[in-house]
């Protein structure tokens, strides 16, 4: 079940950019300034020509005003309390395979969205400082496994059970140094301080 939820928006980021991109009334230019993602790269990606790794896609998301949460929430004007595990929007990254479940009901009203990731042993995924992002928090809750990550503040080794605070904006990396894979929750809170 999981692998058809992830080949379905794997189609869909191609269009869901480009619908965005012209709801903003932006141009290639302008989402790609800001951005700071190459206009040829978003054109590659809004024509299915590249998948865009998960760094990539939350700078994409950020200069379009959205998390990533929100990025793969289909619009719709219903909505619930309640969303089903199945029904929950899954997403590989192409560069290091790890597996995001939006896990969160979208458009409930709430600042706050909820993710899980699944982090495959030695993956590494690194997201720049970017100014649309600034004022954003998040909290990262391992449940599985040792991670390593880098903030501006320093770097923490992480244990299952241990939970990290951080700015979203100010760029961060996520490392797993371990054989193992790992798992964790990322708390989102999308208000800019």
């Amino acid at each position: 079940m999981m692998e058809n939820n992830i080949d379905t928006f794997e189609q869909s980021i191609a269009e869901r950019i480009k619908h965005l991109r012209a709801q903003g009334n932006l141009t290639l230019e302008q989402l790609a300034t800001a951005s700071g993602v190459s206009r040829a790269m978003i054109s590659r990606i809004e024509r299915g020509e590249a998948s865009p790794t998960a760094a990539l896609l939350a700078r994409i998301c950020a200069a379009l005003g959205l998390s990533l949460s929100g990025f793969f929430a289909e619009d719709r004007e219903i909505v619930s309390p309640l969303v089903k595990r199945q029904d929950q929007p899954t997403w590989r990254d192409p560069d290091t395979g790890y597996v995001r479940r939006a896990v969160s009901p979208p458009y409930v009203g709430s600042d706050v969205d909820i993710v899980e990731v699944n982090f495959p042993a030695h993956a590494k995924v690194s997201f720049p400082p970017h100014a649309a992002s600034r004022g954003m928090t998040q909290y990262v809750w391992l449940l599985e496994g040792s991670i390593e990550m880098t903030t501006g503040a320093g770097v923490y080794l992480m244990e299952a059970g241990d939970c990290l605070f951080m700015p979203v904006g100010d760029g961060h990396t996520f490392h797993n140094p371990t054989d193992t894979p790992a798992r964790y929750a990322v708390v989102l809170d999308h208000r800019k301080r």
